[in-house]
């Protein structure tokens, strides 16, 4: 978003998206952590277990495809800061040693559609790049 405040429309979309995010990665096995967790560099939407591995996720939603599919929306600006984040997660949660990974949720808000479309990008990129 560029520094620009969120609309009202997109505070809705976006803790919608993240609900139904939380849905799936349940279904999926996921335990979830936290939700919104506040670090100094901003905030990680979910913070979950999946078989053992601390997994950071970013949820992207949109209300249409028409851009491409919301995980792209994941900048390196982006990636960067979600593993500064996480950084401060760990350190603050004292999880050094857990292996952990990034995960892309993303959400899908058809025209028409009674359910958006949901795909989770398991270790959608990593601390390497």
């Amino acid at each position: 978003m560029g520094g620009m405040l969120p609309t009202d429309h997109q505070v809705v979309l976006g803790k919608s998206g993240e609900n139904y995010a939380c849905w799936e990665l349940e279904r999926l096995g996921y335990e979830i952590l936290e939700r919104r967790y506040r670090t100094r560099v901003g905030e990680i939407d979910i913070v979950a277990r999946d078989r053992g591995t601390l997994v950071f996720i970013e949820v992207k939603a949109r209300r249409s495809g028409r851009f491409g599919p919301p995980a792209e929306a994941v900048s390196a600006q982006k990636r960067l800061k979600l593993m500064q984040m996480a950084s401060s997660y760990i350190f603050a949660k004292r999880l050094s040693n857990d292996r952990c990974r990034f995960d892309v949720v993303s959400v899908t808000f058809g025209a028409g559609e009674r359910l958006p479309k949901i795909e989770v990008f398991k270790a959608a990129f990593d601390a390497n790049g």
